[in-house]
């Protein structure tokens, strides 16, 4: 007993004295759902962790047993009420109700809104450097790193500030797709967000896929970047780039895999953690497992369009209410708006399902899903099929790469309530097998792995902290100027010196044959 006892007592001192102290600046809304999971996985091991969070926060709690808070004061934060009104716009738009020029209207408004948005973050970021005592404070807790979501800049900047090692929890960095600002990408294959393009282009597509690119880089260079470069000016001095500290984090855990994305070249301090907020099916609340499974040998439809979407147009919702009620299966629906008139008493409004847990009962039988990366990697996990409604961002992409392995079919919002196009594609997914035969393959291809995305994140995150950093996983390629990076200057320099080598001999005959002119001619 007392040898047993020792043995407690070195290894409960062992856990304190490698429990580290992180400092996590997370993103609001979905992003902070899945990071909420690497938090109590952090708190599990025994480490420390504060989270930044601003007064007006919209997802993350001032008060928690995973976390301590540290609470910006800020006048305007991101919220429910940002999206709302570009939301209403995009459905309008969609189903064919609005004009030319509202269109237009819409896409000056959504880079207005990107501006916006990232102006909060940068005024957020502004707030914490100018706060002394905050940043003293910050200092003195001598953090072991720093994790962040660099969608939004103001962690990366904080990291800057405070010296700690950077780590990405990430799928997209301010100017775009993440594997963009660190990885080779050649536009010939790799399809840019918002593009509805796979890796496999014709000539015309890859026209199409330059000139999305182009507009990413046109909505980077003149509306988020100039933003965070002004704080890195005001602060550490124009020497520091803020693209710079984009690229030159220590370690990016990227919320995607290989069976997921397509394939593309990589670097080495990009780790994959695709699905890692996914797991094994947890019991039903008994209110849920009874309609479950009240459904019989018909099985279950669940139908989520995530965070930012809980209501939709009224006669959409009802039409949608409508192709629900005449199915034999029974229908679990995420849905905060009125009551549809047409709904069926095989249908089950709920304001918050446990979407993962659903996914993954035997008696679900398709998934309705607006695209988001949760559930498309949730649904890739438990092997459900989906029919998908992408409305905006990265929603369509996400599902395409699902439509493009045969697991899922995809409407669009201006074709849902039109020509039975919704029922017809619940039916085919739900008759055609091949659908969830691909949707298990690919749930094989992502389980087989030595260990889950979630432990790989874990080690990987602590390997930070052992090594103080994961410098010598790092290029130097983010210290290059453009024309370094492109031996733009070593092509003008090799052209240069064929030039010279090819020409000066011509030069030197030419000038000699008129010298030997000019001695003839003096000699006559």
């Amino acid at each position: 007993m007392r040898t047993f006892l020792l043995l407690c007592a070195v290894f409960l001192s062992w856990r304190v004295s490698h429990a580290g102290k992180i400092l996590i600046v997370p993103l609001e809304g979905s992003h902070w759902v899945n990071i909420g999971i690497m938090i109590k996985a952090l708190h599990a091991q025994g480490h420390s962790v504060d989270v930044v969070r601003t007064s007006d926060s919209w997802y993350i709690k001032e008060h928690s047993v995973h976390y301590k808070t540290i609470t910006v004061p800020v006048t305007e934060a991101f919220n429910h009420d940002f999206i709302k009104p570009i939301l209403k716009k995009i459905f309008s738009i969609e189903r064919g109700e609005a004009s030319v020029m509202t269109f237009v209207n819409l896409q000056a408004e959504m880079f207005s809104a990107m501006f916006d948005m990232h102006g909060l973050i940068s005024k957020m970021a502004t707030i914490m450097l100018k706060d002394k005592e905050l940043m003293d404070n910050l200092k003195a807790r001598k953090y072991d790193l720093l994790l962040t979501d660099p969608a939004w800049g103001a962690g990366i900047i904080l990291a800057h500030a405070l010296k700690l090692p950077l780590v990405y929890n990430v799928r997209w960095v301010t100017s775009g797709e993440g594997h963009l600002a660190i990885a080779p990408s050649p536009l010939s294959y790799i399809p840019m967000t918002g593009s509805g393009l796979t890796d496999k282009m014709r000539f015309i597509q890859r026209v199409k896929n330059l000139l999305f690119y182009v507009i990413w880089q046109f909505q980077d260079t003149f509306l988020i970047h100039p933003q965070y470069q002004a704080v890195c000016n005001k602060f550490f001095g124009p020497e520091v780039r803020y693209s710079g500290l984009l690229q030159g984090a220590d370690l990016w855990l990227m919320r995607a895999d290989f069976v997921f994305e397509f394939p593309r070249p990589t670097m080495p301090n990009v780790i994959y953690i695709g699905g890692f907020q996914c797991k094994p099916a947890k019991p039903l609340p008994q209110h849920l497992e009874e309609f479950v499974q009240g459904s019989g040998e018909h099985g279950v439809i669940i139908m989520s369009l995530g965070t930012f979407i809980g209501e939709l147009p009224a006669d959409l919702a009802n039409e949608i209410a409508a192709v629900f009620a005449k199915l034999p299966q029974k229908v679990i629906w995420k849905y905060t708006g009125d009551r549809p008139a047409t709904l069926g008493n095989n249908t089950l409004v709920v304001d918050w399902m446990p979407q993962n847990d659903l996914l993954g009962h035997p008696k679900i039988k398709l998934f309705v899903a607006h695209g988001g990366t949760n559930g498309v990697q949730e649904a890739i996990y438990h092997g459900v099929p989906v029919v998908g409604i992408p409305v905006f961002f990265d929603q369509y992409d996400n599902l395409l790469r699902l439509k493009d392995r045969g697991g899922a079919k995809i409407l669009t919002l201006a074709t849902v309530d039109k020509d039975d196009n919704f029922l017809k594609a619940i039916q085919e997914v739900l008759n055609e097998p091949s659908y969830r035969m691909n949707m298990q393959r690919l749930s094989r291809l992502h389980r087989d792995q030595p260990i889950t995305p979630l432990e790989s994140a874990l080690f990987w995150i602590e390997f930070v902290m052992r090594h103080k950093g994961a410098a010598h996983l790092r290029t130097e390629s983010f210290r290059m100027p453009w024309y370094s990076y492109y031996s733009v200057d070593v092509v003008l320099s090799s052209l240069a010196t064929v030039a010279v080598i090819t020409f000066l001999p011509l030069v030197c005959f030419r000038l000699t044959k008129k010298e030997r002119k000019g001695i003839q001619i003096n000699k006559k």
